[in-house]
């Protein structure tokens, strides 16, 4: 009886210990700078963030055209320092305001994460995209079917359903959101395997095998010679509509 009540305590302490394993979450957005952060934003150079228009207030990053008079396709992209492959992404962003005269229509409450992207020194001056895959972030004003967590395809596809995508971009079974509340979104990348969309931790959209499209980026070298996309840079948008976001972390599944 002694050895069984023994046992019993070693196998819970077992448990115990394996349940308070904390996971290592890294913060990517410090809450105070953009530390650790390049913006490159279509017609300027790398490192030049034009107008301000990614800025960290009272411990918000922000995506915000306060100093613009209109938008002229001034499509930006704000990288992280290091590149990943096996990782989860997960943020807390909101739209605020209104959008930038003279923006698209469809930049309308539209943001996103870009996901195995090009680094920014490689990218043109002119370039509005950096070739990747884009988990879109989307708002509608309730006219227009948006469902959230979205996936964009610039010089890429991805498998779905056992083919190749031809689609830019790929609606998932993702929320419609009307108000401007804070949302989670969250995103699980298995390297050049599978890669899952998650909103407010619902699964939205899942895919396999990214790669290069060789017919839209020609020219690009992937780091793999037969065009998978196993890893890349991490950067967000900036779209032409104002985003906020207060938590940017991430764990690395690679360790």
């Amino acid at each position: 009886m002694i050895r069984k009540f023994v046992f019993l305590l070693v196998v819970a302490g077992l448990v115990s210990c394996k349940s308070e394993k904390k996971e290592n979450w890294i913060q990517l957005f410090n809450g105070e700078n953009l530390q650790g952060w390049t913006p490159k934003i279509a017609g300027y150079p790398v490192g030049e963030n034009y107008k301000n228009t990614f800025s960290v207030e009272e411990g918000i990053l922000k995506v915000k055209y306060n100093e613009y008079d209109s938008f002229n396709n001034e499509f930006g992209h704000l990288f992280y320092e290091k590149p990943y492959s096996h990782y989860r992404l997960r943020a807390e962003y909101r739209f605020t305001g209104e959008q930038i005269k003279g923006s698209p229509t469809w930049g309308y409450k539209n943001n996103g994460f870009m996901l195995h992207g090009q680094s920014p020194e490689s990218m043109t001056l002119d370039q509005y995209f950096p070739i990747s895959l884009e988990m879109q972030l989307k708002g509608t004003n309730g006219e227009e079917n948006a469902p959230n967590g979205n996936l964009c395809t610039p010089g890429t596809t991805v498998k779905i359903d056992g083919k190749y995508i031809t689609e830019h971009c790929y609606e998932g079974n993702g929320p419609k959101h009307y108000q401007d509340d804070w949302v989670m979104a969250e995103i699980i990348v298995y390297g050049d395997s599978v890669i899952h969309h998650l909103i407010n931790g619902d699964t939205v959209l899942t895919y396999y095998n990214p790669k290069i499209s060789i017919e839209e980026s020609p020219d690009y070298k992937s780091p793999n010679p037969d065009g998978r996309l196993s890893s890349g840079t991490i950067s967000i948008q900036a779209e032409s509509h104002p985003t906020e976001f207060r938590k940017i972390e991430l764990l690395d599944l690679s360790k």
